[in-house]
């Protein structure tokens, strides 16, 4: 079982542990490349260049920025990276009110892309940072570098798996999936949602967690408050199930 999920904008100040090192990620063995996109990012920090910092954090506060920009990435404190984001998908997932079983279902299962440290583990380990989604590191594209360099590695970790895809749109461009997966839209009044798509995402992963899916069949099954399948329609390798928000 493996669910694929979006980070958010919204970060938290928690620290729990040290610095990031080669054991704080999955994927081990593309440390290196990680580093390289890091390093990328703390080079407009230390250029402190304002119109740079305002792109790539997407305020237009100078003093904001300046703050922002001295933050040393490499030698942070950090946490889970589900503990980190905080958006609308983690407010309503709520992993703080989560069982041990739960907890342990969604850290060893749950692959957040971030659009600064790419795939992670939702127990991966994080810094703070700020990086605005689809904004670039001087024209450089971490949704592309990812993607080259870390799909072949996504391929054998999801293989086998059931594989139920959250991600918001953006992120889709960072891996796409070789293999069968579930897809879900939310609609209401007749209409698809994109603000409740976030919230309801994060109540499907915490209905996820606390029913132990792991395969098509209990997630067929999984009943989930004022959420009712409407359709279920099979597209090549994605099976979209679509829900009514009642």
């Amino acid at each position: 079982m493996k669910i694929l999920f979006s980070p958010s904008e919204a970060k938290s100040d928690v620290t729990e542990n040290g610095h990031i090192n080669v054991d704080s990620f999955c994927c081990k063995n593309l440390f290196k490349k990680r580093v390289d996109v890091l390093n990328r990012y703390q080079k407009i920090l230390y250029s402190k260049d304002i119109k740079s910092l305002t792109k790539i954090f997407g305020i237009k506060d100078s003093d904001k920025c300046i703050k922002l920009s001295n933050i040393d990435i490499l030698s942070s404190p950090t946490c889970k990276a589900i503990k980190r984001y905080t958006g609308v998908a983690y407010d309503y997932l709520d992993y703080t009110t989560l069982s041990k079983e739960q907890k342990t279902y969604i850290d060893d299962n749950t692959i957040i892309f971030s659009n600064l440290f790419g795939p992670l583990l939702a127990k991966d380990k994080l810094p703070i940072y700020k990086l605005k989604q689809g904004s670039t590191l001087d024209g450089f594209k971490t949704e592309d570098f990812y993607k080259e360099h870390f799909s072949g590695e996504l391929d054998t970790i999801l293989k086998d798996e059931f594989i139920v895809d959250l991600r918001a749109g953006f992120y889709e461009k960072f891996y796409k999936i070789p293999y069968p997966y579930v897809a879900l839209k939310f609609i209401k009044n007749g209409k698809i949602v994109s603000h409740w798509a976030k919230a309801y995402r994060g109540v499907v992963l915490r209905e996820l967690s606390a029913n132990d899916i792991t395969s098509l069949k209990d997630f067929k099954n999984m009943q989930i408050k004022n959420l009712k399948i409407q359709e279920i329609q099979q597209r090549g390798l994605k099976t979209e199930f679509t829900y009514k928000i009642i």
